[in-house]
């Protein structure tokens, strides 16, 4: 198989893939005997571009974009190489041996030693099962929320029959601890069957203190299950050390992987909810699952190449090491923090628990953010992510994990900086950079 590389006139570099996953670099025309001819028809066909050529409006190169959303996140090279590989059978050995290592490195990831299965699905679908194979119809669960995402995870619940009660929050705080114990207290009889707890809230760009969230939940006796899509590998989660029941994470996070797979934890807690509950299950059933994965496959057909892509960032997220990611994700959003702050910008959340994941910025006043999310696309091919919910018409979002360094994020605020300019806004040059600078230079 051939993966096409990179482009340069007349000719580009080609990687030959072989059946053993190895690459052998070859110029396009040892492969494509027609290969200058088409390359020479691509250059003057009409609305197509060529990658990396110059656009002249702008003097920016042409589709290198700066994704710095929190979610599809940047893939690396090695990831993308990686699912580029043949395809093999998900019956035999090579699928197997895929498959032990992504389980192994997934436990890593959470930090348990306990179950960890593997659904084609979107995080979305990874907080479904985590609420149908707990819980039966007209259980009672509380919500902890304090966000768009954090209301998902009820509605979701509610939509397959729990009886849900609401603990909410202004949307750019956290949930506080001591509010969840009173509201616990209240339940004597002790009927509330599960918690519902968002690790990192997507929309406001907020962590919450799972840690201490738990240990108030474990004190009452009602499972604890947590949304952690975009927070796990951003931000410290022990499994097994904190009590967590049901942990869901997506492979578009700081899995650095695209969409279409998400990962759920399963406690002994968990196993034994899971024996008597009764909402309708049968593509997320976690016993079809387990009894498939302690066999090294899956019930039905697994996301092949994504797996490969996953075993790839899983080398990298163990060659980083965990806390040494924890502390790149917290650098990179205290920096983006400052330089708002330099440019006079509001931010959501409470800088107590502001996410290392995503931050989340008020535009100026008269100011569409939308506008400006576009300015930066259009001018700098920066991609910035909007509000949800509430939020759409009042702020933006820049993303800052996965695979991302200082030097995309200097990229983005740079961009940020000279945008805001170009829309109207005083702006002094260079504020924001420096700002930056000076956190990442500590």
């Amino acid at each position: 198989m051939i993966l096409r590389v990179g482009v340069s006139a007349p000719r580009c570099i080609s990687l030959l893939m072989c059946r053993d996953g190895s690459a052998r670099a070859t110029s396009s025309a040892d492969v494509f005997p027609a290969a200058d001819w088409a390359y020479g028809a691509l250059r003057s066909a009409p609305g197509i571009g060529v990658r990396q050529t110059l656009n002249e409006e702008n003097n920016t190169v042409r589709n290198k974009q700066i994704l710095a959303v929190p979610g599809p996140t940047p893939v690396p090279p090695e990831a993308r190489l990686a699912m580029a590989r043949p395809m093999i059978n998900h019956r035999g050995s090579e699928y197997a041996a895929l498959q032990r290592e992504v389980v192994e490195g997934l436990q890593y990831a959470f930090q348990t030693k306990g179950d960890v299965l593997i659904f084609p699905a979107s995080g979305t679908g990874g907080l479904e099962a985590a609420l149908v194979n707990v819980l039966s119809p007209g259980d009672r669960v509380l919500s902890a929320s304090m966000g768009a995402f954090g209301d998902r995870f009820a509605d979701i619940a509610a939509a397959h029959g729990a009886q849900v009660e609401r603990l909410t929050v202004e949307w750019g705080r956290a949930i506080d601890p001591e509010a969840l114990r009173a509201r616990l207290a209240a339940d004597r009889d002790h009927t509330i069957r599960a918690v519902l707890l968002t690790h990192n809230e997507t929309s406001t760009g907020v962590t919450n203190d799972i840690r201490a969230l738990a240990a108030v939940v474990r004190e009452h006796g009602a499972l604890v299950l947590v949304d952690s899509i975009s927070g796990l590998l951003a931000a410290d989660l022990r499994t097994d050390e904190w009590g967590l029941d049901v942990v869901v994470a997506g492979s578009q996070k700081a899995f650095m992987i695209p969409p279409g797979m998400t990962f759920v934890t399963v406690s002994d807690r968990a196993w034994a909810a899971h024996k008597e509950a009764r909402m309708a299950r049968y593509y997320f059933d976690f016993s079809a699952m387990r009894k498939y994965m302690e066999k090294d496959q899956t019930p039905y057909t697994p996301a092949v190449s994504l797996l490969y892509g996953l075993q790839a960032t899983l080398r990298l997220i163990r060659e980083e090491g965990l806390e040494a990611g924890f502390a790149r994700h917290a650098r990179l959003g205290t920096a983006v923090r400052a330089a708002a702050r330099a440019l006079g910008l509001r931010l959501l959340a409470d800088p107590d628990y502001a996410s290392p994941a995503v931050t989340a910025i008020f535009a100026p006043e008269g100011t569409d953010p939308k506008t400006l999310r576009q300015h930066l696309r259009q001018r700098y091919n920066v991609v910035l992510a909007g509000g949800q919910g509430k939020l759409a018409e009042t702020i933006f979002r820049i993303g800052h994990l996965g695979y991302v360094g200082e030097h995309e994020v200097i990229a983005v605020l740079s961009a940020l900086e000279r945008g805001l300019a170009e829309l109207g806004i005083a702006v002094t040059p260079g504020v924001a950079v420096a700002a930056a600078q000076q956190v990442l230079a500590e």
